[in-house]
């Protein structure tokens, strides 16, 4: 993302990742011929799930990049754990955290600073653009998190593939909408590095993580796969070791030894209720009879 911003305008490179990723998905599920005609309401889930989580979640952090270091994007997308435990808490039927789960919420939220706090010392000037960023990029973040709560509780009888797919169909065109109306394709400079970007963005971002994620919400409780917001800094600080040549400093390695740490207890915590503990009942009924 913060090299495609770099020389695309943040909608560009949205709607081009989405509008790209979604049909491949769509062809996957025709080739193999998975259930892929949502019903009425389905369509109705489908379109919530990906306008919030694509269309507004994953673009207000692009567009944020352009004004922030991705140190501190990082930073404030790491309370996706934080807002999927809080939401679950108050809803009804909610899975909610028990303590140990709490914790390592709130652990890795302070790993996440020690980690990423030289990036943030260097990176920060006092410009006003920085502050509405960083608020736009929360508010993505809850509308992601929000959509990840509604997928997680919602019935879709198609494949998980056609699923991902159509949601970022609706993402890109949502996005394709934004950029019409605000004017927001100036600018764009078609070159490797867009290319580029968005390549490594529809594989790797869309492909193979967004559908892995999609999965994981049919079959984990959100406060749990939210983790990953802890775990793609730590990637971020390896492969800048390994490509970039950066050094480790101490502060980093205690963010990222607190990282692991609470990983491990919100993913290892018990879930107090909720539709994971009623598949498990299910099962156990099963076993047992």
């Amino acid at each position: 993302m913060r090299y495609g911003v770099e020389v695309l305008p943040p909608f560009v490179l949205a709607s081009a990742r989405y509008l790209i990723a979604g049909p491949i998905m769509l062809a996957l599920s025709a080739i193999f011929k998975l259930k892929m005609r949502p019903s009425a309401q389905e369509w109705r889930r489908l379109a919530i799930i990906g306008v919030l989580m694509l269309g507004c979640g994953n673009t207000s952090v692009m567009w944020a990049e352009q004004y922030i270091p991705s140190g501190l994007a990082a930073l404030l997308v790491a309370s996706i754990p934080l807002y999927a435990a809080l939401i679950e808490a108050v809803l009804p039927q909610g899975e909610g955290l028990p303590v140990q789960g709490w914790i390592g919420i709130f652990i890795g939220f302070a790993g996440m600073v020690f980690l990423l706090w030289p990036k943030l010392r260097q990176g920060l000037h006092g410009d006003s653009r920085e502050i509405i960023a960083a608020f736009v990029t929360l508010v993505g973040t809850l509308c992601w998190t929000a959509a990840s709560v509604i997928s997680r509780r919602s019935t879709i009888r198609i494949s998980g593939v056609a699923s991902a797919g159509w949601q970022m169909v609706i993402g890109g065109l949502f996005n394709l909408g934004m950029m019409l109306v605000s004017g927001g394709y100036h600018g764009a400079q078609w070159g490797m590095k867009a290319w580029g970007s968005i390549f490594y963005l529809v594989v790797f971002g869309s492909l193979i993580t967004y559908t892995a994620y999609i999965y994981l919400l049919d079959n984990v409780a959100v406060s749990k796969v939210a983790t990953y917001a802890y775990i793609n800094p730590v990637i971020a600080v390896i492969l800048g070791v390994i490509f970039v040549h950066e050094r480790f400093v101490a502060v980093e390695c205690v963010g990222m030894g607190a990282t692991l740490l609470a990983v491990f207890l919100v993913t290892s915590s018990k879930m107090k209720s909720g539709k994971a503990n009623v598949v498990d009942e299910d099962m156990a009924v099963r076993q047992q009879a």
